[in-house]
């Protein structure tokens, strides 16, 4: 039997590398394709193929098991739940895999991409732009179709023409930036605050006018600290959950 093939990472050794590992399994997982094998490679062969300890790697997967998006069976291996989905929120420890975990697997719809001029809010971040590429995505539960949440980028026009549409369906903007793009990014600071829904996101995530809402944008930079991409992301109030652990 085949076995599924994760993305690769490059570690951050001053994160806890199980922690790193399961974010970047987790993110392959819920971004893997309906044709992908579901079986995963041995404990040895993925310790291998992230570069860390036998240990370690048994550490990870035991986070992605308590999860829930995998089984582990004596003599048979370990395989990716069919329906795995999101349960558990994202632990969130500086790891930009953190961020492509939080993001992926749910179905996507692109709504509409192409150039336009900076809203205020926006503008802010690129004062060297006058105008940016955009992209609007629809996501929803992969399962029940239900609208989860809906998403604008502002990139960088000289990165855009790097970008296939095609891949957003797929994967978050974070992943395909660093990882088909190549750009190397150096941070990525998030902001999370409750708003009231206005009439196109009551109408998109298919909530009454004014429910509850949370509003979060991301900020993508390169290692120069150069802004990349700004996301702004409308989550239904009752859909998100949003969890930061520090750690001592």
């Amino acid at each position: 039997m085949t076995s599924f093939a994760p993305d690769s990472i490059v570690l951050n050794r001053k994160l806890p590398l199980w922690y790193q590992v399961s974010q970047s399994l987790r993110a392959s997982i819920l971004g893997r394709s309906p044709q992908d094998p579901l079986r995963l490679p041995t404990e040895e062969q993925l310790a291998e193929h992230y570069g860390v300890s036998v240990l370690t790697m048994r550490q990870a997967l035991k986070e992605l098991e308590d999860e829930g998006l995998i089984s582990r069976h004596r003599r048979r291996g370990t395989f990716i739940e069919p329906d795995a989905r999101r349960g558990a929120p994202v632990r969130l420890l500086g790891s930009v895999d953190a961020i492509v975990a939080q993001q992926s697997g749910m179905v996507t719809t692109l709504l509409g991409h192409g150039t336009a001029p900076l809203p205020p809010e926006i503008a802010e971040y690129y004062p060297d732009l006058a105008e940016a590429a955009t992209y609007h995505r629809l996501r929803g539960d992969e399962k029940t179709g239900e609208p989860t949440n809906h998403a604008r980028n502002w990139v960088r026009p000289e990165l855009a023409g790097r970008i296939d549409p095609e891949d957003l369906l797929r994967w978050p903007m974070t992943k395909v930036l660093r990882d088909v793009v190549g750009a190397d990014i150096g941070r990525i600071t998030d902001t999370v605050e409750a708003r009231l829904a206005d009439p196109e996101t009551a109408r998109l995530l298919a909530v009454p006018l004014l429910s509850p809402i949370l509003h979060y944008t991301g900020v993508t930079y390169d290692a120069d600290g150069r802004v990349l991409d700004v996301v702004v992301i409308h989550y239904r109030g009752d859909r998100f959950s949003f969890t930061v652990t520090l750690e001592a």
